[in-house]
């Protein structure tokens, strides 16, 4: 039993596997805040009975229908069940507490903190609560097995916020996997295989005559075939480029769609190859285009844009020295596609791919994926910037469209023969 504060306040925390039975003994909700014993470190079970305990009808636990849970109430209800607590959850539930003038917790904010919804109002109520978590850190976790190790090695890589970095650690599932990333860099791979295979050539086989013939290919001749604009993703220049891109998309791809979900990364990813494509066919009439770095910038100036915005919350090592590094071979990528676009180093039968696509993935990084990652675990849909953003990308798709319906016989413009 561990006392807690001059109340007499108890809590008995019985240890097995790694798991943990907490039996709360008393509980009192004060103008202080919530006063229980919390212990320093917090059981690492799932919050089970709370769970059916706090989805009781509201009339239950407020039959006042004051909007906050009462104090005899919910005491009642905490120390007849036995509780295994999240230690997240829990973490969160006192930071509530603390948050409200009257040492309160908002029936819909505890509702939501037990189904694991998190609004941007709720993460206000927490920050109100002057973030009240234990001082220990998921650095201090011990005897942890090589892929949770891996999960808070992510958590400390992506997320800003210790609060989010706990909820994240205790709220990781296996299912699903980040298989979206996975899965285009070795569909990726492997179409370079057969390609570079089938011409003989690894390096610029854009210059073969033979590459630029593929159905993934964009070419501005092609502008009917709509899915171009997307599957020239797979396709690349050589080994220098689809080495470049793979190792961004699992080093940063990866990590990026555990933390936040295969929907929103994938989303974002193609919105980037999308714009890509879409851009080159305003801006560089004439070129065609291979690579999936549009998609790759995207993911990686929405990264770079978020550590920089939460510069000092984050905590990945030499994240100056790995920042310049990034922005350095990031920068190297555009210069050597501008490069080879206005300077081959071959004869070629026409225009060598654009570079347009880099600078349109990181546009729509710096606006759409910030938006994403700065909302973790919140609803996009809830957000006045989010739709600001999707309407902004909705008006730039809708004028694309009839810019290559329109604009090419409008502006007479000289297109190289298809292949």
């Amino acid at each position: 039993p561990v006392p807690y504060g001059d109340t007499g306040t108890r809590m008995e925390v019985t240890y097995w596997d790694g798991g943990a039975h907490a039996r709360m003994q008393g509980w009192r909700w004060g103008r202080a805040g919530c006063e229980a014993g919390l212990g320093r470190r917090a059981p690492a079970a799932v919050l089970r009975h709370c769970s059916r305990a706090a989805l009781c009808p509201a009339p239950q636990l407020d039959p006042e229908n004051t909007g906050f849970i009462g104090v005899e109430t919910f005491a009642s209800l905490v120390h007849s069940h036995e509780l295994p607590l999240d230690p997240a959850k829990l973490d969160m539930l006192v930071a509530l507490a603390q948050g409200n003038d009257e040492g309160q917790v908002c029936y819909q904010e505890l509702v939501d903190l037990i189904s694991s919804k998190r609004s941007s109002s709720f993460k206000r109520a927490i920050a109100n609560g002057q973030r009240a978590l234990p001082r220990d850190v998921l650095l201090d976790e011990t005897g942890l097995g090589f892929y949770k190790r891996f999960v808070r090695y992510v958590a400390y890589e992506i997320l800003p916020c210790e609060m989010d970095r706990r909820w994240y650690f205790y709220q990781h599932r296996t299912c699903p996997p980040p298989v979206f990333m996975a899965a285009v860099t070795l569909t990726q791979i492997i179409v370079f295989l057969c390609y570079g295979a089938r011409l003989n050539k690894w390096v610029l086989q854009t210059y073969h005559p033979e590459y630029m013939k593929s159905p993934l290919v964009y070419h501005p001749g092609h502008r009917a075939r709509a899915w171009r604009f997307l599957t020239y993703m797979f396709m690349h220049v050589g080994l220098e480029q689809l080495g470049f891109n793979a190792l961004l998309q699992l080093m940063i791809g990866v990590p990026l769609e555990m933390v936040h979900g295969i929907l929103r990364i994938s989303f974002l990813y193609l919105a980037g190859v999308l714009a890509g494509s879409l851009t080159v066919s305003i801006t560089d009439m004439r070129a065609p285009l291979v690579g999936g770095s549009g998609g790759v910038y995207a993911l990686c100036s929405a990264h770079l844009a978020n550590v920089v915005m939460n510069w000092a919350g984050m905590r990945c090592p030499y994240k100056l020295l790995r920042m310049v590094l990034a922005l350095v071979c990031m920068s190297s990528e555009v210069g050597r596609a501008v490069w080879l676009r206005f300077s081959p180093p071959l004869p070629a039968s026409g225009p060598q791919p654009s570079f347009m696509a880099h600078l349109a993935g990181a546009i729509v990084g710096i606006s759409m994926g910030l938006t994403i990652l700065r909302s973790y675990e919140e609803s996009l849909r809830d957000q006045c910037g989010w739709w600001v953003v999707l309407l902004s990308y909705g008006t730039f798709l809708l004028f694309a469209v009839f810019w290559n319906i329109f604009a090419y016989d409008l502006l007479g413009a000289q297109i190289p023969p298809p292949p």
